[in-house]
Order: C-alpha cells, then sequence, then structure tokens
C-alpha cells in the first residue's frame, strides 16, 4: 500500500516542532537546559541540553555515516546555550535536507557498515535517515514529559496541532 505522504511530512512537522521549542527554551532561564534526566537515565546524558545536543548530533551523524566521512566531535556545542544548541539543529537539518536532495535513488537500500559503540551493523541509508527522524521525534516526547514533571509546562507539541494538519481543502468537482 502506497501512503499519500512521506518523508517530507515528517520533516515539515519536525522543523515546526523544534521552531516551538527553540522559542519555548530561548524564553527560560538558561537553567532550564540543567534540568536533570532522572536517576534511571542510561549515564550517556544528564541534562536537557545534553538531550537536545544528542538529538542533533544524532541527525549529524547519520548523514556523515551516508556520506561515508569522518564522525564529527559534536561534543563541542554547549549544552547550556540554547541558541548554539538550535543554530546546530539548523546546521544538521540543512545538512540532511542537502543529503536527501542529491543522493541517487540507487544508494538508498544498498547496505552500508554502521558503527554504534561496540556494535557494527549492516544498514541501508534509508534505515539510516528514518531511524534519524523517528530517533528525534521520540527525545522530544521524553524531553517534554521531564520537564512536564519538574514542574515546566512546555505546550502542545502534537502535530495535529500544528499548522501542517490544517491542510486547505480540495476545490469542489462538478
Amino acid at each position: 500500500m502506497t501512503f499519500p505522504f512521506a518523508l517530507d511530512d515528517l520533516l515539515a512537522y519536525s522543523d515546526w516542532d523544534r521552531a516551538r521549542w527553540r522559542d519555548w527554551f530561548m524564553e527560560k532561564e538558561p537553567d532550564v537546559l540543567s534540568v536533570g534526566l532522572g536517576p534511571n537515565s542510561d549515564g550517556r546524558f544528564s541534562t536537557i541540553g545534553e538531550l537536545i545536543r544528542h538529538i542533533f548530533s544524532a541527525e549529524k551523524r547519520y548523514v556523515e555515516r551516508v556520506l561515508n566521512v569522518p564522525l564529527s566531535d559534536t561534543s563541542v556545542v554547549p549544552a547550556n546555550d540554547a541558541e548554539a544548541l538550535f543554530r546546530f539543529g539548523e546546521e544538521s537539518r540543512r545538512a540532511l535536507r542537502e543529503l536527501l536532495a542529491t543522493t541517487p535513488d540507487t544508494e538508498w537500500d544498498t547496505p552500508r557498515e554502521m558503527k554504534v559503540g561496540k556494535q557494527v551493523l549492516q544498514v541501508t541509508a534509508r534505515a539510516m535517515i528514518i531511524q534519524a527522524t523517528t530517533h528525534e521525534l521520540r527525545h522530544w516526547a521524553q524531553i517534554a514529559t521531564l520537564l512536564r514533571l519538574a514542574g515546566h509546562a512546555t505546550g502542545f507539541h502534537d502535530y495535529i496541532a500544528s499548522p501542517l494538519a490544517r491542510r486547505p481543502e480540495p476545490p469542489p468537482s462538478g
């Protein structure tokens, strides 16, 4: 079955959601980025700012993996500076969009070796891009929950609340 929507719709939603988050974080005191991830986090990140950097880092690194170039050291992006974090997110999204525009169709389903931690996987470029997109969605939901638990109202971020969900109606037939 073919659906009448595609990755472009998910990226448009993600762009809208990132803009809402950027605005929200820019209005808050810088210390909101230091809200902790709780005692049961996996230990790789300890603050909301670090998790946001991870979202954008993953997108950038999946693009680099598809291009087969060295992975960037994203630890240089300060996790306590909303402006720097979201500027980095704009950079990673530009790189993703450029990759989508320039990669030949024949290369999307070719398996590539990808090292994640100690594990080596054989995955396609298509799988990496789907992972980058869904990875981001999962983490923003996690961030919203953690911030609500810490007493911060973050607003309504669901797709259905976005302007993207309200497409113009088709013209009447006849």
